[in-house]
């Protein structure tokens, strides 16, 4: 028993050093960092460019320019406008100001003067910030309508006021010392973080994964190394866990990294432990299905090929349901491993209901485990 631990060892080691000496996997694990801090870079951007709160806290308002007429200042338009810290572009002709939409301007407000509710607003939509400025200027105008409908029926301007605003909200903060450290406060940033990016970072390196075990099988192949491997008086068993151990422990700890750097980029992973547990099991069956695919081509090329179709294919089924909000699906997708990574990373708490929808994922990995091991023992690889 001893023996076999020792050429168990023995094979890890080798595989351990053919992924370390392989160039394009070193490559492709920096290439993860840069796709890793590339999607949170693009994620931050994108919240504060659709919302206008964030605008205001990063002082990115200086970018909704809106051109205004000339004879709109002093008016409560303008006033309210300015509220919505628009960057105001004053023109004597409204054409002019027309003329500049698209390249200077965001949007432009023109106001009828013979009749101060009537209001026409132009915008740029294919500007990044057309959707905070249209709020903005939607937010602005309603409650100057609303300000001259009641100036209309004599109202004065306090009685205005408390119709405006009716409601003294008063935001009570609870659990202040435990809430999440996260780094944007934004539902659209923690929506796309845990609802696509994080998921997709900590499975990238099983898909590598996946990639590496056919050229471990297929590669030796082909260099007439595994010929070898295979007449050494050792278990198919040991020979499969010699080639795969390594590297799902690679992927493991690739993922471990992962989750730290998330973390120093103030994106708390929760359940990280449960998380790998997972993430072992879903690696294990990537790798079981790379390696299934290994027997039944002839060189790498066409296991890369094979792999590619495979890794499309599990992308669909993965991701997909994460952009799905029909409720009758619910049952279903909660079965889903992505949807399971989702819930975990991003709930302090887990519920055993969350753990039960986890059993499929690894009765289904195991399965796939157990179905390679027995293939590779009753072929042993044969056509080599």
């Amino acid at each position: 028993m001893m023996e076999n631990i020792n050429k168990l060892k023995a094979i890890m080691n080798k595989e351990g050093q053919d992924i370390l000496r392989n160039k394009i996997y070193i490559m492709v694990v920096f290439v993860q960092v840069f796709i890793l801090l590339g999607a949170f870079g693009l994620a931050v951007a994108s919240s504060i460019a659709s919302d206008p709160a964030l605008l205001e806290q990063y002082g990115a308002t200086s970018a909704l320019k809106v051109g205004v007429p000339d004879n709109i200042r002093g008016t409560q338009l303008e006033a309210d406008l300015v509220d919505q810290k628009l960057n105001l572009t004053y023109y004597n002709n409204i054409s002019a100001a027309q003329q500049s939409l698209g390249t200077r301007l965001i949007a432009v407000v023109d106001i009828n003067p013979a009749n101060p509710v009537n209001i026409t607003v132009k915008t740029d939509n294919s500007n990044v910030f057309y959707p905070v400025v249209s709020s903005k200027i939607d937010t602005a105008v309603n409650k100057y309508q609303l300000q001259q409908k009641l100036k209309s029926k004599g109202l004065n301007t306090t009685q205005t006021e408390q119709i405006l605003n009716p409601v003294n909200l008063q935001v009570v903060t609870l659990n202040v010392n435990h809430q999440a450290n996260i780094a944007l406060n934004s539902p659209y940033f923690v929506e796309i973080m845990y609802g696509f990016i994080v998921p997709f970072i900590l499975l990238l390196p099983f898909f590598l994964a996946s990639n590496i075990v056919t050229d471990s099988v297929v590669g030796e192949r082909e260099r007439k190394t595994f010929e070898v491997l295979l007449m050494t008086p050792i278990s198919s068993s040991f020979v499969m866990l010699g080639k795969i151990i390594p590297i799902l422990s690679f992927s493991l700890i690739q993922s471990v990294f992962w989750i730290i750097l998330l973390d120093l980029l103030k994106v708390p992973i929760y359940n990280p432990i449960l998380i790998l547990i997972t993430l072992f099991f879903i690696g294990l069956a990537f790798i079981g299905i790379g390696t299934l695919l290994s027997m039944f081509v002839d060189s790498t090329k066409e296991a890369n090929s094979a792999i590619t179709i495979v890794l499309v294919f599990a992308t669909f089924v993965l991701f997909m349901p994460l952009f799905i909000k029909a409720s009758y699906f619910t049952p279903i997708l909660n079965f889903i491993p992505t949807v399971i990574l989702v819930k975990m990373a991003s709930t302090p708490n887990i519920s055993l209901e969350i753990l039960l929808y986890s059993l499929p994922t690894v009765l289904i990995s195991i399965a796939i485990f157990v179905l390679t091991v027995t293939y590779f023992r009753h072929e042993r690889a044969i056509r080599l």
